[in-house]
């Protein structure tokens, strides 16, 4: 299963446009906030399930803060990750994925991607398709591969 990851798109849809036409065909998107309203258009533009969660800039936003799915296999936990303090360090973030039984935790808000594994967990943050913050700031966005059985994949890739 391919399954395309992004963050913080802050209601600009150009680059998350050109990260779904490269990757196509994926099985599954997830969007780990900062959507700004463009949660419709999203849905209608991919054509697989999609799983998105509010960030700290979805002010009137109807999704949820937080959402667990169970893909392969693996327990999966997406957030933003502002309430975790995840600017300074993801410790907290990865008590609570541990906490709630999760193998995964997809998260943004920082604009920076990264992958790590700590206490079992993976973390992934997939940067920011729109205003990237690492060194060189290009857009990012992640994918993951995962099969039955197997330890995910998973790459940053970038747009240039």
């Amino acid at each position: 299963m391919k399954i395309l990851i992004v963050s913080d798109t802050h209601g600009l849809d150009g680059n998350l446009e050109k990260a779904v036409v490269r990757e196509s065909p994926f099985d599954y998107l997830i969007h780990c906030g900062d959507v700004e309203g463009r949660e419709d258009y999203i849905e209608a533009f991919v054509e697989c399930p999609c799983c998105m969660v509010s960030g700290n800039n979805d002010f009137f936003s109807d999704l949820p803060r937080e959402a667990f799915l169970q893909l392969e296999g693996k327990k999966i936990m997406v957030t933003h990750g502002h309430s975790y303090g995840v600017s300074l360090d993801i410790g907290g973030l990865v008590d609570e994925a541990r906490y709630r039984e999760c193998d995964i935790v997809l998260f943004g808000h920082t604009h920076r991607p990264e992958t790590a594994v700590r206490e079992g967990v993976l973390a992934v943050n997939p940067g920011s398709l729109n205003y990237p913050r690492q060194k060189g700031r290009l857009p990012s966005y992640g994918v993951m591969e995962l099969e039955e059985g197997r330890e995910p994949e998973v790459e940053i890739r970038f747009l240039r």
